[in-house]
């Protein structure tokens, strides 16, 4: 490495240095870049798919057997709660086993050519080829199940990939390429970098980039979008500010539970978390006083802990802002029934707004912290009106006991996935997972994104 500048990974629980780590310099992203691309235009060290599912596998075991230190290192440099990073490893490794299986489904098919006399005489097919050099940034909050989904799809696929993690949360992806390496494939194929920003950009434009995986917010997501070479594909996974319908019949002692984990996962540091939920006036005040009780027996604390079911923000800066964002709202008419205020430099209490204006931050932007907005309403269709009006979504979701409200909610809701009856967070790691309208491009899950690194190549033989 040629930098002399490092990054310093600090516990986000205490802002304790966990590790110092050199940050790569252009001297050294140009000879990734250099490497990846020679590797990839080498056909002759392309890897059947037999050679990539026992490189998996092997993946696999080591995984396994480095689960525990793998959860605690989430834990401490993201500060996501022990037992939600526990989660977290247990989905990274079924995601390995759902490429696996996924290779034996890049298959091309039969094209039929005698539709017309001028195809006739001729036999033609597709097969599927590995698109070229894969390039994923990633996000902070879930520094290893992320990882997996943007490098596996690439591996699988059979091509070379160069991962860039958040500065916030390097270890995790180091130690998943670490493994990467040690299960047999060749450095060459899988490269970490930990750039700064103006470097990344260098690597992200560049022409050599056959593929670009992003995980982040959606403000840089589209300004680096248009700095992409032409030919570069891309897939985008940004936020949203979910909404939630809850019903006048729906079941509280069901609803509430899964309202208060979505919304505090992470400490809402999630890009589908429960942000904006639209209670029935006829329920709205008994609604909100169980709210209040789950969110006060919340266990917030240590993230190393296994009791913890909340843990810190990302960073201090953070706090800041979520600090800022609650107060506007109270000052600008909110009421505020729980928390509403930072516990330290690195934690903010569980907070539940009423009523925030929907001018302010906090019912027209991504809190991405631990806050969940309360309105009401008296009829179904507007609160439907306002889940839809901003300019992203993703996921949303609907409590009720009545099909056709259920249904109507689904149809009606502008938003790539709607829950019925559980919480805008749930996902498994092979269902589609995409943005709506701003909040990304492109369908996420394993199987997705693997479909989105192969290429098509069709070949016709003249009898």
């Amino acid at each position: 490495m040629t930098s002399t500048k490092t990054v310093n990974v600090i516990q986000a629980f205490d802002g304790e240095l966990i590790e110092e780590l050199p940050l790569h310099s252009r001297d050294d992203v140009e000879r990734m870049l250099f490497t990846a691309s020679n590797t990839f235009l080498n056909r002759e060290t392309w890897k059947p798919a037999y050679q990539r599912i026992t490189i998996l596998e092997k993946l696999i075991v080591l995984m396994l057997a480095e689960a525990d230190d793998l959860a605690m290192t989430i834990a401490r440099e993201g500060g996501k709660p022990l037992a939600d990073a526990v989660v977290e490893v247990d989905r990274a490794i079924n995601g390995v086993k759902l490429a696996i299986e996924e290779i034996g489904q890049l298959k091309g098919e039969q094209i039929p050519m005698d539709l017309t006399a001028g195809g006739a005489g001729r036999l033609a097919f597709t097969k599927k080829e590995p698109i070229g050099v894969v390039l994923a940034v990633s996000a902070f909050n879930h520094p290893l199940n992320l990882i997996v989904h943007q490098v596996v799809p690439a591996i699988a696929t059979g091509c070379p990939v160069i991962v860039k993690p958040a500065a916030n949360t390097p270890l995790s992806c180091l130690r998943f390429v670490e493994l990467v390496h040690k299960a047999g494939l060749e450095k060459d194929w899988c490269q970490f970098c930990l750039c700064d920003r103006e470097t990344a950009e260098l690597l992200i434009s560049d022409s050599r980039i056959a593929f670009f995986s992003f995980i982040g917010s959606a403000k840089v997501g589209w300004e680096l979008r248009g700095k992409l070479a032409p030919g570069t594909r891309c897939a985008l996974e940004h936020g949203g500010a979910a909404p939630v319908i809850v019903a006048a019949d729906a079941k509280a002692e069901q609803a509430i539970p899964l309202l208060v984990k979505g919304g505090f996962y992470h400490a809402g540091q999630v890009c589908v978390s429960v942000q904006r939920v639209y209670v029935d006036n006829q329920i709205k005040e008994a609604f909100i006083e169980e709210m209040i009780a789950r969110i006060g027996a919340l266990k917030v604390g240590d993230p190393t802990n296994p009791e913890t079911e909340v843990g810190p923000l990302i960073r201090p800066g953070e706090v800041d802002r979520v600090e800022q964002w609650v107060n506007d709202a109270i000052e600008a008419g909110a009421k505020c029934v729980v928390g509403g205020k930072r516990l330290n430099g690195h934690f903010f209490a569980p907070t539940i707004l009423v009523d925030p204006p929907i001018d302010t931050n906090v019912s027209s932007m991504e809190i991405f912290g631990p806050v969940i907005c309360i309105y009401g309403f008296d009829d179904v269709s507007e609160a439907i009106a306002q889940a839809n009006a901003l300019p992203f979504s993703f996921q949303s979701a609907v409590f009720t006991q009545d099909i056709n409200v259920a249904l109507n909610a689904a149809d009606s809701l502008a938003a790539s996935a709607v829950m019925i009856n559980d919480h805008t967070a749930f996902r498994v790691d092979w269902m589609p997972f995409a943005g709506y309208k701003t909040s990304g491009l492109g369908v996420g899950g394993i199987p997705h994104t693997m479909a989105d690194m192969v290429q098509d190549k069709m070949i016709v033989v003249k009898m």
